[in-house]
């Protein structure tokens, strides 16, 4: 979208007028902001009665498309939010947009709402107004999808705000319609700003209330045959293919949209009833582990990606694998067959090579080299501090690595390992890395697969006791 003209000033020719007519220290003038508000009001008039007769959306006139978007623009500005509440103006705007027939209107009038409730006091007197609420949910049923992308960007906004979080997710949670509509959009927009803001709310919504999002999983439907089973009366929303129809969408257009619904989908993971969602028949998370899966292996974290780019994907690839880990251990049948995840498990052990820049981890019972090795000193320590919050998410993403090989590495056979070999899924010197993550905490794992070592790789299998000479105890 264009950026919108910018505000208009106050006349700085008489500096008494210009002062009394300025809204609060701005140069912004209130006598222009009531105007065009007054001529926002007799249009919005004028077009109730035009689309009583011709039945049709109207359009807006582009000089006063003009002037609102000035006042759009202007309302980013705290002072100009604060004095927009004092006069009402919310009220004024939930009369424009339950009246409209103008989706370009709609829009502006939203994304004026949008911008004010990024104040704390502002967004506060929005959310109190409760017909205000209940219609801003309900446009989320609308079809014009830059309404839906200020409708998003202002309901985002609210939950991001501690103060009156929790009562949006309560209004939420009381209009079922709001759940529908956001399916809706997921599964049939290709809109990949639209779709990754409304990704931004479910995200947020499930983080913030675990009751909302089992309410989201599944939703319970009474069929009128009174001699229906119980499994027919009870019906599960598809949420899962909403969220993963707009997962394909934005993946090529935006990782960071891609990153969302991968990890509403890893919330989903963390509760059974949310397991079973993605497993359920006749899928069975086919679709899901496909997806993953095959982003992960052909787009994410290749032979040929510097280092560096773990860093850069660890997010994306911690959520991602933390699924299919979860589908992989649920022991669905098709997930594990370990054959035909010798690419997934090829990729697990070059994210733990490559995750600290290919650097050799030291040999068993050596002391750690300083995590700072790779920075520059920092007198005031700000660089250690950069560097342990950059690290957090590659920290997570190595323990999920770390639980997920070791589950691959219970179930696999001498076969397969021998196989892995030959393809160049394994090798000596990313084993070498894999075990030293993977001690102490998952001993007894690399132990077995130890065992099998020295059947199909003894010399691998003696260089690992070398390395790690607690595998001969």
């Amino acid at each position: 979208m264009d950026r919108n003209p910018s505000p208009p000033p106050s006349d700085e020719s008489d500096s008494e007028t210009t002062g009394a007519d300025a809204i609060g220290n701005t140069v912004y003038s209130k006598h222009w902001l009531f105007s065009t508000l007054m001529q926002l009001i007799k249009f919005v008039s004028a077009e109730d009665e035009k689309a009583e007769l011709l039945k049709a959306d109207t359009q807006l006139d582009e000089d006063l498309e003009n002037e609102i978007c000035k006042v759009w623009d202007m309302s980013m500005d705290e002072e100009v939010a604060l004095f927009l509440q004092e006069f009402n103006v919310t009220g004024i705007l939930l009369g424009i947009i339950g009246k409209s027939k103008c989706p370009r209107l709609t829009e502006i009038c939203v994304g004026i709402l949008g911008n004010m409730v990024c104040y704390k006091e502002t967004c506060q007197s929005v959310t109190n107004n409760d017909n205000l609420v209940e219609v801003l949910l309900l446009l989320l049923g609308d079809s014009d999808p830059p309404t839906l992308l200020e409708t998003s960007r202002l309901i985002l906004t609210c939950l991001s705000q501690p103060d009156v979080a929790t009562i949006w997710v309560d209004r939420i949670r009381k209009q079922p319609a709001v759940r529908d509509n956001v399916c809706f959009i997921m599964q049939s927009s290709t809109n990949a700003d639209l779709l990754g803001k409304i990704g931004e709310v479910v995200d947020k919504l499930f983080d913030l209330d675990k009751e909302l999002m089992l309410s989201w999983i599944t939703e319970s439907k009474e069929l009128p045959d009174a001699q229906a089973t119980e499994q027919e009366k009870t019906a599960e929303i598809s949420l899962v293919p909403c969220l993963l129809e707009a997962a394909r969408q934005v993946r090529s257009d935006s990782l960071e949209g891609f990153e969302v619904y991968i990890h509403i989908l890893q919330l989903l993971t963390t509760v059974d009833e949310g397991i079973q969602a993605i497993v359920k028949p006749p899928d069975k998370g086919e679709a899901t582990w496909t997806l993953l899966n095959d982003i992960i292996c052909t787009d994410l974290c290749q032979d040929d990606d510097p280092s560096i780019f773990i860093e850069e994907q660890a997010s994306v690839l911690s959520s991602a694998l933390a699924i299919l880990s979860a589908l992989f251990a649920s022991h669905v049948e098709k997930y594990s067959e370990i054959e035909q995840n010798l690419p997934l498990l090829g990729m697990l052990l070059r994210v733990l090579f490559y995750a600290e820049g290919g650097e050799k981890k030291p040999a068993e019972g050596t002391r750690r080299p300083s995590a700072d090795k790779w920075s520059a000193p920092s007198p005031a320590g700000a660089q250690k501090g950069k560097r342990q919050e950059r690290d957090f998410p590659l920290k997570i993403l190595l323990n999920i690595c770390c639980e997920f090989l070791s589950e691959i590495f219970m179930d696999i056979s001498e076969e397969l390992v021998s196989k892995s070999f030959k393809e160049g899924y394994l090798n000596q010197e990313m084993l070498i890395c894999a075990v030293h993550h993977l001690f102490p905490l998952y001993t007894s794992t690399v132990k077995r697969f130890h065992d099998i070592l020295k059947e199909v790789q003894p010399e691998t299998a003696e260089q690992l006791q070398l390395k790690f000479p607690s595998l001969s105890s």
